[in-house]
C-alpha cells in the first residue's frame, strides 16, 4: 500500500539502533527523507549509510543528546520543515523507588516526558500551517501495565501519554495527529542487556533466559524492530489521518486485558 508520504521529512530520535532505527528504515522505505539522532556518531553514521543504500532517500545524521536543549536545537536545525516527528529516548534504569532521588526523577522526566513535549512544541504549529503532521511517541507497554521496578519509566512515560491525550484532539482538524506506540518485548540491544543481567542473577545462560521470556509471550517470540517500524509508518501515513490520541500496544498478546 502506498502510504502517501513520499517526499515528506521526518525527524526520528534515538535512531541509531533498536526501535528508533526500525522506524527510520520503514519511513525511508516509503520515500520519506529522514533525519536521525543518537548520542554516538559512529553507529549513527553506519545506520544512516544502511538506510541510504537500502532506500535511496536523503538521510541526515545528527549526533547529540536529544534530551538537552543543545541536542534538540541541532536536530531541529538539520531536519528543516518536519512533517513527521518520532519521539524516542532510552528508558531510565530499573530499581526500587525507595532508592531514587529527586535528581533521578528529574532525569527520567527530562528524557521520557519533557523532551518529547519540547519537540512537539517546536514542530506542531508549522505542521498545522502546512495542513499535515504526524507525531508518534515511542513509550512502553508499562504505560498500560506498569512494572514495579520500572517506576521511573512508568511515571515519566505516563506523564507524556496524559499530555498527548489532552492536545491530540486540538490539532486533528488540521490533519495533524498524535499517537503513541507502546512496545512490549522486542529483540533489541536493550532487551538483551536486561536479559543478560537476569540470566546472571539466576545462574543460567542468556539463551535459556531468552527462550523462557519468548515462551511467555502468546506469539511465542520477541517482536522485531522492522515490524515495529512498519506500525510507526502506518501511523504516519495519509491513511491514518483519522487516528489520533491513541495508544497502540504492540506486545505479541502479552497484556491479558480487554482494554
Amino acid at each position: 500500500m502506498d502510504l502517501g508520504i513520499r517526499g515528506k521529512k521526518a525527524l526520528v530520535c534515538a535512531a541509531s539502533k533498536g526501535l528508533g532505527r526500525g522506524c527510520a528504515m520503514s519511513l525511508a522505505k516509503d520515500g520519506v527523507d529522514v533525519t536521525i539522532t543518537a548520542r554516538t556518531l559512529g553507529p549513527l553514521e553506519e545506520t544512516a549509510d544502511e538506510i541510504r543504500q537500502a532506500t535511496g532517500v536523503n538521510v541526515t545524521a545528527v549526533a547529540g543528546d536529544i534530551t538537552t536543549e543543545e541536542g534538540r536545537a541541532a536536530a531541529l536545525a538539520a531536519a528543516g520543515d518536519i512533517d513527521i516527528l518520532v519521539n524516542n529516548a532510552g528508558g531510565p534504569p530499573p530499581g526500587n523507588f525507595r532508592d531514587w532521588t529527586r535528581d533521578d526523577w528529574i532525569k527520567a522526566l527530562d528524557a521520557n516526558m519533557l523532551t518529547g513535549i519540547e519537540l512537539i512544541k517546536a514542530t506542531v504549529d508549522p505542521m498545522i500551517e502546512r495542513k499535515f503532521g504526524r507525531i508518534v511517541n515511542i513509550t512502553s507497554s508499562a504505560v498500560k501495565a506498569p512494572i514495579d521496578i520500572l517506576g521511573l519509566s512508568n511515571g515519566a512515560r505516563t506523564g507524556l501519554t496524559g499530555f498527548v491525550a489532552g492536545i491530540a484532539r486540538t490539532t486533528a482538524q488540521h490533519n495533524v495527529t498524535m499517537n503513541n506506540l507502546l512496545p512490549g518485548r522486542f529483540d533489541t540491544d536493550r532487551l538483551r542487556n536486561t536479559e543478560t543481567a537476569a540470566a546472571k542473577n539466576r545462574g543460567i545462560t542468556l539463551e535459556e533466559q531468552m527462550a523462557e521470556r519468548a515462551a511467555s509471550i502468546p506469539a511465542g517470540r520477541f517482536g522485531t524492530p522492522s515490524e515495529f517500524g512498519d506500525a510507526c509508518a502506518y501511523l504516519c501515513s495519509a491513511q491514518a489521518g483519522f487516528v489520533t490520541g491513541q495508544n497502540f500496544l504492540i506486545d505479541g498478546g502479552l497484556y491479558p486485558g480487554t482494554f
